[in-house]
């Protein structure tokens, strides 16, 4: 250990002769780290998965209801697990199973919102229709009041739950429980208030956008119905495009997960939905080859190819700069290891081993690295908190208390790539330049002394 601390206070007392040279390379390093840790923790934020404690509990619903001749534009659809959304009919019918702990169906519209404080204007909102088991299946938490019941979404009762956001602009953050609100020209009763809660990336329904926030309105399932609410987004493969609730409708825009907490449950769900298939198969629909699928979060964002080709690109680009970084910093942690290879020569004269010379520059290098390492993540947690302000406002979000605050700086994963990027940096930058001088013979340095 006393070898150890010696060979630190030399390496120290080695980098501080020449500042200039040795904030070049921790500047080469620590650019080099930043831009991985960066790319590297964004991906992680948008590729992990939001609801990991429910791993083996939520499944995506999915039946192949596809014609036989696809679409133009099927060949960019994930075939493998069939469609994202399910029918109207085909929604309703497989949520009353009574076989999940508890299920979600629902799909995104959007309206026009207004109330609340005097003189606040309306606004263009978007909405979620869904079930009342949405927020307990979710673990979406709550600043004020609480979601609603079951008999809601039957009636259905004129019951919103806001987001904090939109509570914000309609009652300035107070407890709006209570209060009315106006959705589409007709009036509902705020029952709950949103805290913070920002799923990434939006797992529940990726095609509404990877990276977008949840919606501002949840209203009950049977409002969608009642005020033929459009959904956002949706394909038809008949001629009735708009008649998304009719029972004939083969138009697909409702998203289906199911909590399922044991095996046994999801072989029963399985069975259902197959024996279903197989009803509907025999009256005339799903043409395709069974394909029915309860997908586990992680699976369904893995399938999906949620990691776009552009985040793949960058990563590379990231790591190519820093293994540029990395190359220049060889090159001058060798020219500063030859300059001082007289007194190297003297320590070898004097019985140091050549094991010892290579692990004392193996230590200066890795100062070098870990000091470039602490400089990196600092320019990470600046450039990641940078990137939350630039998507806080393209988002119409306010800076300070936004949901984005989880990417807004270094995390548990991005302390640990600096740390695996510090260790591979200080061999990177040090192993040649160490062995190099260790292999000079002291005679050489002696003789000019």
């Amino acid at each position: 250990m006393s070898l150890l601390g010696y060979y630190l206070r030399l390496a120290v007392k080695t980098l501080a002769r020449n500042p200039g040279l040795t904030a070049l390379m921790v500047g080469a390093i620590a650019l080099g780290i930043a831009i991985a840790v960066t790319t590297l923790t964004e991906i992680h934020f948008l590729s992990g998965d939001p609801i990991w404690w429910k791993a083996n509990r939520l499944y995506a619903v999915t039946m192949d209801d596809y014609p036989l001749s696809l679409p133009p534009v099927s060949a960019a659809l994930h075939l493998e697990l069939g469609p994202p959304d399910l029918t109207y009919m085909d929604a309703t019918r497989l949520s009353a199973s009574g076989i999940p702990e508890r299920s979600v169906i629902m799909f995104q519209t959007s309206g026009v919102l207004t109330g609340g404080a005097p003189r606040t204007r309306s606004v263009r909102a978007l909405g979620r229709v869904t079930t009342a088991d949405f927020f307990e299946m979710f673990d979406v938490p709550f600043l004020y009041g609480s979601g609603w019941s079951a008999s809601a979404d039957r009636a259905p009762e004129p019951v919103v739950v806001l987001s904090r956001l939109e509570n914000e602009k309609l009652f300035r953050g107070e407890n709006s429980v209570g209060r009315t609100v106006r959705w589409n020209d007709h009036s509902f009763r705020v029952i709950g208030v949103l805290d913070h809660w920002l799923p990434q990336p939006k797992f529940y329904d990726i095609e509404s956008g990877q990276s977008a926030p949840p919606e501002e309105v949840f209203i009950p399932w049977g409002w969608g119905q009642a005020l033929a609410l459009p959904p956002t987004g949706f394909s038809c493969f008949n001629p009735k495009l708009l008649q998304v609730y009719t029972a004939g409708s083969e138009c697909i825009f409702v998203q289906m997960w199911a909590e399922l907490p044991s095996a046994q449950a999801r072989e029963h769900m399985q069975r259902f939905l197959d024996n279903y298939w197989s009803d509907q198969h025999r009256a005339g629909r799903f043409p395709r080859p069974r394909n029915n699928r309860l997908t586990s979060v992680g699976a369904w964002l893995s399938s999906r190819n949620f990691l776009a080709d552009g985040e793949r690109l960058a990563t590379t680009v990231a790591f190519a700069f820093l293994a540029v970084c990395l190359v220049n910093v060889v090159g001058l942690v060798l020219a500063k290891f030859l300059s001082g290879a007289a007194s190297s020569g003297v320590r070898r004269a004097l019985g140091a081993s050549r094991r010892q010379i290579v692990l004392q520059h193996l230590v200066q290098a890795g100062v070098l690295a870990l000091i470039g390492a602490v400089v990196g993540l600092v320019l990470a947690e600046l450039a990641l908190w940078a990137m939350a302000v630039w998507i806080a406002t393209i988002n119409a979000q306010s800076v300070l208390g936004v949901p984005y605050e989880a990417r807004s700086h270094s995390s548990l994963v991005s302390f640990a790539w600096a740390a695996v990027l510090a260790i591979a940096v200080a061999l990177a930058t040090g192993l040649y330049p160490a062995w190099r001088i260790g292999r000079l013979p002291p005679g050489r340095y002696l003789k000019s002394q």
